[in-house]
């Protein structure tokens, strides 16, 4: 009998691949093994965004509070000279917030013109595409990164811890940061640790 790992790592590959069907499936065993689980939830929001079904994002959200689930809130922290930077998502509570924002802006020019082109399909907002763009440029992580990238000398390795699983976005996001700025990066979400090199994970881009 599959237990919640292998109903999880079905439901994470339908992402992947755009499965809503399979998805479903893997939701309803995931809700029987764990139903407490807000993050299985997530995962399926995130599929039903992606192919653009907004009613089934509004059915997902209303059956978790329906069912008191809880999303959990991304936190991104990194360690500099000794003490600890917690960044949430859209973050600007923190003292350096312009020029950690600044240097967004900046990388994320100089990754365009590497040819990045941001992802939104993680947003599950029914909301503009330029909105999206702002929301998924400015997740935790992507925050630490930049406040490691400006507190840090060149050629500095940057250590980022995540309470929750890297968007999809924000794995390719760090992918172009870690080839451009000529630096290390690990990223120790809930699920692995992501090491960035030169423009490569060593994930191989399935997590």
């Amino acid at each position: 009998m599959p237990d919640a790992c292998v109903w999880g790592a079905l439901l994470s590959s339908c992402k992947i691949h755009g499965n809503v069907e399979l998805g479903e499936v893997a939701l309803e065993k995931l809700i029987e093994l764990e139903p407490d689980n807000s993050g299985n939830y997530v995962i399926l929001s995130n599929i039903y965004a992606q192919a653009g079904k907004w009613e089934g994002v509004a059915r997902l959200r209303k059956l978790m509070i329906d069912g008191g689930i809880k999303k959990n809130i991304a936190c991104s922290w990194i360690e500099v000279k000794n003490k600890v930077h917690a960044f949430l998502s859209g973050d600007n509570s923190h003292s350096n917030s312009d020029a950690i924002y600044a240097e967004l802006r900046r990388l994320e020019g100089r990754m365009k013109e590497a040819g990045y082109v941001p992802g939104t399909g993680s947003v599950f907002h029914d909301v503009e595409d330029d909105e999206k763009t702002n929301m998924v440029c400015s997740h935790s992580e992507r925050l630490a990164i930049a406040f490691g990238l400006i507190s840090t000398l060149p050629g500095t390795r940057l250590l980022i811890t995540k309470n929750l699983r890297v968007c999809e976005d924000c794995h390719v996001a760090i992918k172009f940061i870690s080839k451009i700025t000529e630096r290390e990066i690990t990223v120790r979400d809930v699920n692995r640790y992501h090491h960035f090199k030169d423009g490569i994970c060593s994930c191989g881009d399935y997590w």
